[in-house]
């Protein structure tokens, strides 16, 4: 069982709309993260009885349980849409952890609400598993991140262009408030709202914050924390709108997002991004225009308007020098040079040639370690001169280890486990699994996963689930 203490189901009604689960036809587990489960305190083996499958597809709802869907506005690529709200999930409620920590648990996929404009409020089972793997990842990693505890099989068809088997993420979060939520009350003039909700955040997630600026310089601080981890990864989130910008920090709503496997700085993958709004070298920009645009909805409760824009905007400013220390920070370590003068340059020497020779982001730095980075460029010679600067820094051998996944979910090997679940093999997708939850450990038995796609294997375009 669960206990259930559902803190944002009591705010007020504007928040929100009540919705129950539409129940499925004849749901499946596909997977369950134990270790997940017991950190929220819950009963791994209960999850996997019929009555915990029904509540992780939506079939039942358990004791406590205060279902809504939560609204929000957002910009979606630069242009403003007043209402999205959860279209395709339902907030079950909130837990307490073992260790007072507060997660949110979702379903993602559990049928139409009020937000669903005409959508079918369904998931297929592609976009569940990828979720569930890269957020596993990130999380193995150390990325903040909403996590998935489980996925389910709903036996049932979702239309997009074709048929394809529906399926039901469960998915935990610190909270789902995004940037997008404060813009929804902000675009209705409504301050007592954006206070209350601004009250709710600091209690929730920055209980050291004495105010809205102060809890926007705490926003501010997180994501360049979490904008400089993306980075370092290689990973491209695909579609970053301010109604998929987490308050708390989090990566969240992984729809098109994919890890590059040959470099290049304008690298996009998402099928939508036909201008490269999103692409990686743009991430850090584009979060600094989504912190303007929260601070923007901050700016009634700021005081007097002119000196409230001056000190929003100088907050929002910080996230560049915030962002810079993080980013040398995190390459720093990919190189093992932490606390060195000499970041900044080498590492970008090395992603200059690494971009002019398309080689693989993950392999070159992993491959710091064992010395095989060189394999990764047309023109070894070129690296093998970058390679004698760095040596004689002396850089360490334990950071380079702990920075530098071995594998990650690249994007073609995704394809092959949806293709094979699919096909009700879940065999790909467990090995995966296991694969990218350990991504530091170099065994034989997962060396395949760590090489890059051949030819005919690239991954061009990744897609929503929607």
């Amino acid at each position: 069982m669960i206990q259930f203490d559902n803190s944002y189901a009591r705010l007020p009604e504007g928040f929100f709309a009540r919705v129950t689960p539409t129940p499925v036809a004849e749901p499946h587990l596909l997977a369950l993260n134990a270790p997940l489960a017991t950190r929220l305190g819950l009963d791994a083996d209960w999850l996997q009885s019929p009555e915990g499958v029904a509540m992780l597809s939506g079939n039942g709802l358990p004791e406590g349980a205060d279902p809504i869907a939560q609204a929000y506005a957002g910009h979606q690529f630069g242009g403003f849409v007043p209402q999205l709200g959860d279209g395709r999930a339902v907030l079950l409620g909130e837990v307490i952890a073992p260790d007072r920590a507060r997660f949110d648990i979702q379903l993602k996929g559990s049928g139409p609400t009020p937000f669903s404009r005409r959508g079918d409020g369904r998931a297929w089972m592609g976009p569940v598993l990828r979720e569930y793997l890269v957020s596993e990842f990130m999380h193995a990693m150390g990325v903040p991140t909403t996590r998935a505890l489980a996925a389910v099989s709903t036996g049932e068809t979702v239309w997009r262009e074709n048929r394809l088997p529906g399926a039901v993420l469960t998915r935990v979060a610190a909270s789902h408030i995004r940037v997008g939520t404060f813009q929804y009350f902000a675009v209705r003039g409504n301050e007592q709202a954006l206070r209350e909700l601004t009250d709710y955040v600091i209690q929730r997630h920055y209980p050291a914050a004495n105010g809205p600026l102060s809890l926007l310089d705490h926003v501010v601080a997180r994501q360049a924390e979490t904008i400089a981890q993306w980075m370092a990864l290689g990973f491209i989130h695909g579609v970053m709108n301010t109604d998929n910008m987490a308050i708390s920090g989090e990566t969240i709503d992984y729809g098109p997002c994919a890890f590059m496997d040959g470099y290049h700085p304008n690298k996009v993958f998402s099928s939508i991004d036909v201008k490269g709004r999103y692409a990686w070298a743009q991430q850090p920009q584009i979060a600094v225009w989504n912190l303007a645009q929260f601070a923007t909805c901050l700016i009634p409760l700021m005081g007097e308007h002119n000196a409230a824009v001056e000190a929003a905007t100088k907050s929002v400013h910080h996230f560049a020098p915030l962002y810079q220390a993080a980013w040398l920070r995190r390459f720093g370590e990919k190189l093992g040079l932490a606390g060195s003068d000499r970041i900044l340059p080498m590492s970008e020497a090395l992603l200059t040639l690494m971009a002019q020779q398309d080689a693989d982001f993950t392999r070159v730095f992993a491959g710091l370690s064992d010395g095989s980075a060189r394999d990764e460029f047309r023109d070894p010679a070129a690296f093998d001169s970058w390679a004698t600067d760095w040596r004689a820094l002396n850089p360490d051998p334990e950071l380079l280890a702990h920075a530098n996944p071995v594998r990650i979910p690249r994007n073609h090997r995704i394809e092959e486990i949806i293709a094979s679940a699919v096909a009700g093999d879940l065999a790909p997708f467990n090995r995966l699994f296991a694969a990218v939850t350990h991504p530091r450990e170099a065994l034989a038995e997962w060396d395949d996963l760590a090489q890059p796609p051949k030819p005919d294997e690239v991954v061009r375009q990744t897609f929503c689930g929607t």
